[in-house]
Formats: C-alpha cells, sequence, structure tokens
C-alpha cells in the first residue's frame, strides 16, 4: 500500500486529495511541527531533505508535490487529471501546475509569514507586495470565467494551487477578491479535499 508522509499543515493535503478523488488506498503518517514551526529530524529518516510531502510506493520514495501528484495519477488514475498529452492543453495545464511553486509560491509565501509575525502589511517589502498583487490579478483573469484552471474539470494544477490558496485566506488577502475567493471555496467544497483533511488535518493554521 502507498504510504504518504504527512507533516502537520502542509503540501502533503494535495497527495491526500489525489488519492481520495482516485478511491486509491494509503496509509497515512503523520509528522507534528517542532516548536519553531519545522519538520521534525524523522522526516530524513524516509527522504534526505527531511521535507513533506513523500510517498513511498512498490519500492520508489518520491518527493516534491508536482512530481508526486504526476506519479499517482499516471499511476492509479491513467492520466485523467491532466489533458491529453502533447495537447497544447496539456502544456498550459503544465504552465499552471509548475507556475504554483515557482512564480506564484515567492510573494503569498511572503504574505503568509508577514501576516503570522502580526506585521500590519503582508507581505510588507514593497516589491514583494507588488509581486503579489501581479499575481493576485492574473488568476484572477484566469479564473473569471470558469470554475477551476483548466475550466469545468478539477485538474492536477488546481490541487496544487490548493495550497497558496490556504495561504492567501491565512493572510486575509482574499477578503477584496471575490472571484479568487469564490475559487477557493469550490476547491475546499470538492468530496476528496474534505476527505483528504479528515485524515491529514488543514492545510494551514487557523489565522490569528
Amino acid at each position: 500500500m502507498l504510504k504518504l508522509h504527512s507533516l502537520a499543515y502542509s503540501r502533503a493535503i494535495r497527495v491526500a486529495w489525489l488519492l481520495e478523488n482516485l478511491d486509491t488506498p494509503y496509509e497515512v503518517i503523520g509528522y507534528d511541527r517542532t516548536e519553531a514551526f519545522r519538520a521534525p529530524d524523522a522526516l530524513k529518516a524516509v527522504h534526505p531533505l527531511g521535507k513533506s510531502p513523500v510517498i513511498e510506493d512498490d519500492g520508489l520514495t518520491l518527493a516534491e508535490s508536482s512530481a508526486i501528484l504526476r506519479y499517482v495519477d499516471m499511476t492509479y488514475g491513467g492520466g485523467r487529471h491532466e489533458p491529453e498529452p502533447g495537447t497544447r492543453a496539456y502544456f498550459e495545464h503544465a504552465e499552471w501546475l509548475d507556475y504554483a511553486e515557482s512564480t506564484a509560491a515567492g510573494p503569498i509565501l511572503a504574505a503568509a509569514m508577514d501576516k503570522a509575525a502580526g506585521k500590519d502589511t503582508a507581505p510588507e517589502d514593497p516589491r514583494m507586495a507588488a509581486q503579489l498583487d501581479t499575481n493576485l490579478d492574473y488568476m484572477a483573469d484566469r479564473l473569471a470565467d470558469r470554475d477551476f484552471v483548466m475550466g469545468d474539470t478539477l485538474m492536477l494544477a488546481d490541487i496544487q494551487m490548493s495550497y497558496l490558496f490556504s495561504l492567501l485566506e491565512m493572510a486575509g488577502r482574499l477578503e477584496d477578491r471575490p472571484v479568487l475567493a469564490a475559487y477557493w471555496q469550490r476547491l475546499q467544497a470538492h468530496p476528496g479535499f474534505k476527505a483528504a483533511t479528515e485524515k491529514c488535518g488543514p492545510m494551514s493554521p487557523p489565522s490569528s
């Protein structure tokens, strides 16, 4: 059975969500964060980077959310959460899947961290704040006339984006963004998301 090493308040819920969607049996091995809100050293016994998520499946140990999502979807779902390989839609989807943990992640993480630190403005750095606004506009334009990133159907990119939206909510950055707030509500209402959070806990700590 596939094993999912899940750190509290982490990206691991993305993987659990996909596994729930595919009705794939899996075992959750949970880890609490340290007092400094870091991963415990025990995760280094699973993967040298000591990060989460990590999966173990049939002799394979795999880290990084995007790689894990692609592996699980192809192995257990026949690739049903991505467009047909080689099509324009496939590469457009790949852009959004990678965007979540590259261009978008920096300013969103900065906003969440500054909010958690009690700063009045999140993010505090004006350059990072400008980057965040640019990214929020970009996502809002994409989602203005569709339920999910690629249209009416939930894809890997949506599952990947979910963690960032949990941070945006924590940072209070969805309150004046109705299109993005509605998208986040749709993600949270998905049965797979609900099942994953029941097993692994919430994606992010509650707002202070």
